[in-house]
């Protein structure tokens, strides 16, 4: 799909679902950049890799100014990106429920979110407090921020998601992520822990990992093997957050900033996946 036929097809999405919000502010004038040109511009631009909010308006204003002639200043572009959060996170549910009405099947993961390495964390940081020092097993270091907390279908559709301090237990977090799913969910050995595996079972969920080694496994062998295969699609998923929209190289001042461009990612993921139905985003050529 060239690049202008997939930016008309985001804006469609995006203009169609506001048309249903109705009026989004309580007062006050109307920006000249509407908010379906603003969220647009910003997954297009997570989706293209340029991942901050200075990148994706330079980019724009260089590139496609034709069509966006009321791009204003980048602060007023800036303020308006973040002031639409909770919009785009309405609009990632939408796609969730329109692409995957129904699911008994979930994967589990999660993700480091580091804000700065531990050895330049300053006493002043301002988020001291939220966040947490962490380690990150596939890099072998130690960090300073945050976990991303993953749930999603076997397909690769993220179908929800959480932020918490690096050094929360996943497991203290996974409950409250999947309250309302039923049916049966694949981690990894780290989510191994029976209370966890029975508060579970209470809500309607078969929790399944791979013991450890010293283990006994009564399962067949050939179906562990393939709920452990399934559970690649995962992997895959926080791959493309990490590479394609940099999820991992985040820079925000506060919390708020912080969690407005996380759920902006998720949603530009949202969006290719719903474009284009599969994880193979390279279909949509630049």
């Amino acid at each position: 799909m060239p690049l202008e036929d997939f930016m008309i097809y985001i804006y469609l999405i995006v203009d169609n679902f506001l048309k249903t919000v109705g009026r989004i502010r309580k007062g006050g004038f109307e920006p000249k950049l509407t908010d379906s040109e603003v969220i647009t511009m910003e997954i297009v631009g997570e989706y293209l890799g340029l991942g901050k909010d200075k990148r994706i308006y330079d980019y724009f204003k260089r590139q496609w100014l034709v069509w966006f002639p009321k791009l204003g200043n980048r602060t007023t572009f800036t303020r308006q990106c973040a002031n639409l959060w909770q919009v785009k996170e309405r609009l990632r549910l939408h796609l969730v429920n329109m692409i995957m009405p129904f699911c008994n099947l979930f994967l589990f993961d999660g993700l480091p979110i580091p804000l700065c390495h531990v050895k330049r964390i300053r006493r002043k940081n301002s988020f001291f407090g939220q966040a947490a020092f962490g380690y990150c097993a596939a890099k072998d270091q130690k960090y300073f921020g945050f976990k991303g907390h993953l749930v999603t279908h076997t397909s690769g559709l993220i179908l929800s998601y959480e932020m918490a301090p690096a050094n929360i237990d996943e497991r203290d977090v996974l409950p409250e992520l999947v309250r309302d799913y039923k049916g049966l969910i694949i981690a990894d050995k780290g989510l191994m822990r029976p209370s966890l595996k029975k508060e579970l079972g209470d809500y309607g969920l078969d929790l399944q990992t791979p013991l450890r080694d010293n283990m006994v496994d009564t399962r067949p062998r050939k179906w562990v093997q393939q709920i452990m295969s399934i559970r690649r699609t995962i992997e895959t998923v926080i791959s493309q957050l990490a590479d394609r929209f940099q999820i991992q190289s985040i820079k925000a001042k506060d919390l708020w900033h912080l969690s407005a461009k996380v759920g902006r990612k998720i949603l530009a993921h949202t969006c290719c996946f719903f474009t284009v139905n599969s994880l193979q985003f390279d279909a949509i050529t630049t």
